[in-house]
C-alpha cells in the first residue's frame, strides 16, 4: 500500500472532520525545519507561553487556599463560622468546580481557548477579592461557590494549550513547570500570612486585605493572558514559518492541535474507553490525601503546638518540597519517557512514608510529624503526570477535552472526599484521616500499576494486529481518536 495516499475507496475526511492544523498547512505550505530551528522555537515558546501558565495555575491554587491561611488568621472569629462550616468551604468549592467541568470542556473547544481561560482568571479574581467584604457564613459560602465555577476552566485549559505546541516528550516537563505553581503559591501564601499577621488597622483585617491583593494580582494576570496568550499555533504571533514549525513537529504526537467541532462519538468513545476509568480512579485515590493537605495543611501544623506566626512561616517548606517533587518528576518522566512509575515513586514517598509519619508518630516528636507532613506535600506532583497521560494518551480533539474533564472531576472528587475525613470531633491530631492518606495512596499506586499493564498489553496487541499497515498522507490531523488511529500507540 502506498504510504502517502489514502486507501482505495476510502472516503477523504470531510472538513469539519479534520484539525484546524491541516487547514493552516493547505493553506500556506510548508517549510524546512532544521534541529537548531525546533531548539529555537521551544526555547521562545518557553520563555512566553510557560510563565504564564505558571502565573495562572499559581494564582488559581494560591487564591483557593488563601482561605486556609485566612483560617489562623482570625477567619472563623471574624465571620462567626464553626470548624464543620468552614471544612464544608473547601467541599463547596470541589463541588461546584465538579459541576462545571463538562460545560467548561464544552465552551473550551467551541470558544478561543486562552481568551476563555483569561476571562476565567478575571472572573475568578474579582472573586477572591470580594471576600474581603465578606462577614458571615452565607457571603463565604456563595463566594466559594463562584470560586470553584470560575477555577474548573484552568487545569483543562492548560492541559489543552501544553498539546497545542508540545511533543509527547516534552509534555511531562512543561505541565511540571506550570504545575509547580502548586509549590510557589505555597511559598507565596505563608510568606503573605506572616506579612500580614504584623498589619494593624481598625478598618480592615489581615485577612481581608490579603484577599483583596490578591485579587487584584489574579485580575492583573488575567488581562496579560488576554493580550499575550495565543489561542493556538496558527493565530498566534509566530512568523509563518514558525508557525508551520509549531504544527509540523507535533505530527509525531497524532493527536491534532484543534477541531472546534463538538463530535459526541467521541465523547462517548472516551467514556467506553478502560484507561479513562483506570485513570479517574487514580485521581481520586490520590486527590484524597491531596485535598485534605491542600485545605487542612496549615490547621495541621498549628494542631502540633504552633502560634499563627510560627505555623505561616513553617508552612513555607511544604513549598519547596512541593516545587521540587513537581519539577523533578517531570523532568525524569520527560527524560525516561515513562509516566507511571514515577507515579509511583511519588505516591510511595508521599503517600506512603509521609503519610505513615504523619499518622504513627509520637505526639511528642514534632521533628517526625513536621517531616511526615511536608513529605505528604509530594503526593500533589503526580497530578500532573495523570494530566501528562490526558494530554499523551488521547487523540481527536472532543475526547481529549472529554478526557480533561474527566480528570478534572475525579480531582475534584478526591478533593471533596479528603477534607471530608477531618473532623470536629478528631481534634487536634485528626488520627482517622492521616490514616485515610496512607489506605488511599496504597489503592492509587496499585491502580497505576494496571494502568501501565494495559498500556504495554494494548500496544503489544497493536503491533501484532497493524504492523502491516502504512501511513495515510496527514493523518494526524484528521482528528482520529487513537482508537481509531491504528498506527497510535501508547505512552505508559
Amino acid at each position: 500500500m502506498d504510504g502517502e495516499k489514502m486507501e482505495k475507496g476510502e472516503p477523504a475526511p470531510q472538513a469539519a472532520d479534520v484539525d484546524a492544523a491541516l487547514e493552516y498547512l493547505n493553506h500556506e505550505g510548508t517549510s524546512v525545519m532544521t534541529e537548531v530551528d525546533e531548539k529555537a522555537l521551544v526555547r521562545k515558546l518557553d520563555l512566553t507561553i510557560v510563565p504564564l501558565m505558571w502565573a495562572c495555575y499559581n494564582l488559581q491554587y494560591l487564591d483557593k487556599t488563601l482561605v486556609n491561611y485566612a483560617n489562623v488568621m482570625g477567619l472563623q472569629e471574624d465571620t462567626g463560622i464553626t470548624g464543620n462550616q468552614f471544612s464544608l468551604l473547601a467541599t463547596l468549592f470541589y463541588v461546584t468546580y465538579l459541576a462545571f467541568e463538562l460545560p467548561t470542556g464544552y465552551l473550551m473547544q467551541r470558544l478561543p481557548t486562552a481568551k476563555y481561560l483569561a476571562a476565567n482568571v478575571i472572573l475568578w479574581g474579582l472573586v477572591v477579592a470580594l471576600n474581603s467584604a465578606a462577614k458571615n457564613w452565607a457571603a463565604l459560602a456563595t463566594l466559594r461557590v463562584l470560586l470553584g465555577c470560575f477555577e474548573s476552566a484552568i487545569a483543562p485549559a492548560l492541559i489543552l494549550v501544553t498539546s497545542m505546541w508540545y511533543k509527547k516528550s516534552e509534555q511531562p516537563a512543561r505541565v511540571g513547570f506550570w504545575y509547580v505553581g502548586t509549590g510557589t503559591g505555597t511559598i507565596i501564601g505563608a510568606l503573605a500570612s506572616f506579612g500580614f499577621q504584623h498589619y494593624e488597622s481598625e478598618v480592615f483585617t489581615p485577612w481581608q486585605i490579603m484577599f483583596l491583593l490578591f485579587g487584584l494580582i489574579t485580575i492583573a494576570v488575567g488581562i496579560l493572558v488576554v493580550i499575550f496568550m495565543p489561542d493556538n499555533p496558527m493565530s498566534s504571533r509566530l512568523s509563518r514559518e514558525e508557525k508551520i514549525w509549531a504544527i509540523e513537529r507535533l505530527r509525531e504526537n497524532q493527536t491534532g492541535i484543534e477541531n472546534k467541532h463538538f463530535k459526541f462519538s467521541q465523547m462517548k468513545e472516551c467514556f467506553c474507553d478502560p484507561q479513562t476509568w483506570l485513570i479517574a480512579f487514580i485521581t481520586i485515590t490520590g486527590n484524597i490525601p491531596n485535598g485534605a493537605v491542600s485545605s487542612f495543611q496549615a490547621t495541621i501544623i498549628k494542631g502540633f503546638g504552633y502560634t499563627s506566626k510560627e505555623t505561616a512561616l513553617l508552612s513555607i517548606p511544604s513549598g519547596v518540597v512541593a516545587c521540587i517533587a513537581v519539577v523533578s518528576g517531570g523532568i525524569c518522566a520527560s527524560k525516561f519517557n515513562a509516566r507511571g512509575p514515577i507515579i509511583c515513586i511519588l505516591l510511595l514517598i508521599g503517600g506512603i512514608l509521609g503519610g505513615c509519619l504523619l499518622a504513627f508518630s509520637d505526639t511528642s516528636n514534632k521533628g517526625a510529624l513536621l517531616t511526615g507532613n511536608y513529605l505528604t506535600n509530594v503526593i500533589g506532583a503526580s497530578l500532573p503526570l495523570l494530566y501528562s497521560y490526558s494530554a499523551a494518551n488521547y487523540a481527536g480533539h472532543t475526547k481529549k477535552v472529554t478526557m480533561n474533564a474527566v480528570v478534572l472531576m475525579s480531582f475534584c472528587l478526591g478533593n471533596i472526599i479528603g477534607p471530608l475525613t477531618f473532623r470536629e470531633a478528631d481534634k487536634p491530631q485528626y488520627l482517622p484521616a492521616k490514616a485515610v492518606i496512607v489506605g488511599s495512596t496504597g489503592l492509587a499506586i496499585l491502580a497505576t500499576c494496571v494502568l501501565m499493564a494495559y498500556y504495554v498489553w494494548e500496544n503489544k496487541r497493536r503491533d501484532r494486529l497493524y504492523s502491516g499497515v502504512g501511513h495515510k498522507e496527514n493523518s494526524e490531523f484528521f482528528d482520529l481518536t487513537d482508537r481509531e488511529n491504528k498506527e497510535f500507540r501508547y505512552r505508559w
